[in-house]
């Protein structure tokens, strides 16, 4: 067994999320940074997480979930991707574009890192 740190970076997503009123009237782009521990077993690719179902998850939380807080979007997609096989840790990172514009900075992002057993 060999651990390994795959990153995927970039996975868009559009929800219904904010703490402010009006927020979650319309869909707002997410963008989640995913820094996974993986156990890789071998040099197939059963061997390792499934990606494109990590992927395709994260996305899921962020379109049927609704949270206030980027903070609780972070921690709910951390602890789905630790459902995945060959995944021992995850630290997700919700950016929110949007709110970084209206703020007049480069960015806001909330991470949240879980062991697997924590979830």
């Amino acid at each position: 067994m060999t651990i390994a740190r795959v990153f995927l970076s970039g996975i868009a997503a559009q929800g219904h999320h904010g703490a402010r009123a009006g927020e979650k009237d319309e869909p707002q782009d997410f963008v989640i940074d995913l820094d996974l521990e993986v156990d890789v077993a071998g040099d197939q690719i059963e061997a390792t997480a499934d990606y494109r179902g990590v992927s395709d998850a994260v996305r899921q939380v962020v379109t049927d979930g609704s949270f206030d807080l980027i903070e609780v979007m972070a921690a709910a997609v951390a602890e789905r991707v630790l459902g995945f096989e060959h995944v021992m840790r995850v630290t997700a990172v919700v950016h929110k574009p949007n709110a970084a514009r209206r703020l007049e900075i480069d960015g806001v992002a909330a991470a949240v890192t879980l062991p697997a057993g924590q979830a």
